[in-house]
């Protein structure tokens, strides 16, 4: 199309058409001359919108006229026209709107000069290697890396061999990484960086990270995009890790009148940053209040109040000139943050531009140091999530289901991540009928609660035709919450998702089954001339770890350094070593296992057949590349 008769035609300056075919470019991955639904997928992915595959669906069957599954130019050019008028377009926009994501996503984030792309991309690399130059300070081998320069892409370089990342992932989530299955040395090749890697973005998927289109060799190159959404999943964990219940009982101080706890268990961490912020608000007798950590922060008078809320007594915090210009202003609020030792994330460009990410990042670590919240006088009943719950919400939220999963029996009461992980699981897009979801916008209408039992309830059912074992559960369960009943579907679904894995590089003796799962394992042993076996995943000789190295070692020829093994390990300590240093190692090699060294430790058997399950799949895919 000629951007000049296109202007002409559409009596639009020109400026503005060719802002819309250099958007479509950019959402055009491939050059292909058309949009894929593929390609939106990333692109939402890429700003935050993590749609199911039914919903990315059906926006391209009522964007594409011609239903061809796929979007030309002058189908894009249209909706970009009509899009403040079309409701169709609602998502669509919001992914427009945040041209930074999509901009990165295509490639130029690093060469753009100016505009909202390249500010976004330069003020997360700033923050986030300021925030690892501190956060990794007292690590004597990650020194060698540090500082990562602020003003140079250094942060992109000092990644590419894994080692950073993993020191990270173990920062955010202690002891996900066994540092022993690391390689080191200063000729790291080509080869052993990949395996640093590739244990890093399974490590991060264990601890919940959506690694979706993010690969080795992407963070091998420095892609900027990919690194900063990488260390950003990363950094947000440790972050949110301590905003709860649990950790802070004092949050009941921010129940309002006619809630009760269940209300909190409801809120997502960044809800909760939210009600934290205000409740000191009203506290310091402040009539400002905060909807978000954009807009309602700029002018820097909430974070001025804040601090002088939570500040300790000892603290003399500095005047903070309301008559200043706004970056002054910001200026003096992070000079007394420095005073708390609590200036991280943001420079005062960033609380005056009203960066959403960064904003949220700097309050979650004003919470993390100083949340100034009384105890409550009563104690309160244990709400600290259980192994089993924290390890299927870590892989819910691996796959990328929307929104982010924070309590497992909350946030899967009305059926929409059920169905998501449905869809992901079965692995066939017309699975899931789109005409019987009821989205976000039925279930926060009067009725609601219905439309989420029905949601509920067609899980259920779909469930069901997967031939799970589903007796006695309905969609009122999991609308109800109830942990046990819902933890057998949530299971199943796990189960499901992992077995298919296998049927990704082929069946295991034709079919797909725990006898057939154990049976592998015991023949790749066998032919690698290891001499453990199992006789199922309850097999007591599984909890020292042997067999689970051996099955490493078998499927990668002297990958494993003995070593690191300690062969006559008889505490829980020293069993719970040998089980890190398996599950690394495992990782290591390409399984995404989401085991915990407690579950070999104590043979948990559903989790024992994962980390079994997804080593096999790993083997089967080797042998099928050495036979092409």
């Amino acid at each position: 199309m000629d951007p000049q008769q296109l202007a002409k035609e559409k009596s639009l300056p020109l400026e503005t058409v060719e802002e819309i075919i250099r958007n479509f470019s950019e959402f055009d991955l491939d050059n292909n001359g058309y949009i894929t639904p593929k390609e939106l997928g990333d692109v939402f992915h890429s700003v935050g919108i993590d749609l199911p595959g039914y919903e990315i669906r059906e926006l391209i069957k009522k964007i594409d006229k011609n239903n061809d599954n796929r979007v030309e130019l002058s189908e894009f050019f249209n909706l970009y026209c009509e899009i403040k008028n079309k409701e169709v377009a609602k998502t669509f926009r919001k992914a427009i709107s945040k041209k930074e994501g999509i901009s990165a996503l295509a490639g130029t984030s690093h060469t753009s000069a100016e505009g909202t792309t390249h500010s976004v991309a330069e003020a997360e690399k700033v923050a986030f290697a300021n925030f690892i130059n501190k956060k990794l300070a007292g690590d004597e081998e990650a020194r060698a890396y540090l500082p990562i320069s602020e003003a140079t892409n250094d942060i992109y370089k000092k990644v590419d061999d894994g080692i950073l990342l993993c020191k990270m992932i173990n920062a955010s989530v202690a002891d996900t990484v066994d540092e022993r299955a690391i390689n080191r040395g200063k000729k790291l090749n080509i080869y052993t960086k990949q395996e640093n890697l590739t244990l890093a973005l399974n490590s991060a998927r264990a601890i919940g990270c959506n690694i979706v289109n993010i690969g080795a060799e992407d963070l091998n190159k420095g892609t900027p995009h990919l690194v900063l959404g990488l260390l950003w999943q990363i950094i947000r964990v440790g972050l949110f890790a301590k905003i709860d219940l649990h950790e802070v009982p004092g949050l009941m101080r921010l129940l309002r009148e006619g809630e009760d706890i269940n209300t909190l268990l409801s809120l997502s961490p960044e809800e909760l940053l939210i009600r934290w912020v205000n409740y000191h608000m009203e506290q310091a007798g402040s009539p400002r209040r905060i909807n978000n950590f954009g807009e309602d922060i700029k002018d820097s008078e909430v974070y001025d109040k804040l601090l002088r809320q939570i500040a300790p007594k000892e603290i003399q915090l500095g005047h903070v000139p309301q008559s200043a210009p706004p970056l002054d202003r910001a200026e003096a609020v992070l000079d007394n943050a420095e005073l708390m030792k609590c200036r991280q994330f943001v420079t005062p460009q960033d609380v005056v531009n009203g960066n959403q990410k960064l904003n949220m990042a700097f309050v979650a670590n004003l919470f993390n140091t100083y949340p100034a919240l009384e105890a409550p006088d009563e104690e309160l009943e244990e709400f600290e999530e259980t192994r089993e719950e924290k390890t299927f919400r870590n892989w819910m939220n691996s796959l990328g289901v929307s929104p982010h999963v924070n309590r497992l029996f909350t946030d899967l009461c009305n059926g929409l991540i059920l169905l998501q992980l449905i869809e992901i699981v079965k692995g066939d897009p017309n699975f899931v009928d789109p005409k019987r979801v009821n989205k976000m916008d039925k279930l926060n209408k009067p009725g609601g609660n219905m439309k989420k039992v029905e949601n509920c309830n067609y899980a259920v059912d779909l469930c069901k035709g997967m031939k799970f074992s589903l007796v006695g559960i309905g969609g009122n369960d999991i609308y109800d919450g109830n942990d046990k009943l819902t933890l057998a579907v949530v299971w199943q679904l796990m189960r499901a998702y992992t077995l298919r894995l296998l049927s990704k590089v082929g069946s295991v003796d034709g079919k797909i089954s725990d006898k057939a799962v154990v049976d592998a394992v015991n023949n790749k042993l066998e032919a690698a001339g290891k001499t453990s076996r199992i006789t199922g995943f309850q097999d007591q000789s599984i909890a020292d770890s042997r067999v689970v190295l051996e099955l490493v070692d078998a499927i990668r020829d002297k990958s494993v350094n003995w070593a690191n093994y300690n062969e006559s390990a008889s505490s829980d300590e020293e069993m719970l070593g040998n089980a890190k240093y398996a599950l690394s190692m495992a990782r290591k090699i390409g399984a995404a296992v989401y085991a915990l060294p407690e579950d070999i430790v104590e043979v948990k058997p559903k989790m024992v057949m994962t980390v079994f399950a997804c080593l096999i799949a790993v083997a089967k895919a080797e042998e099928e590349r050495e036979d092409k």
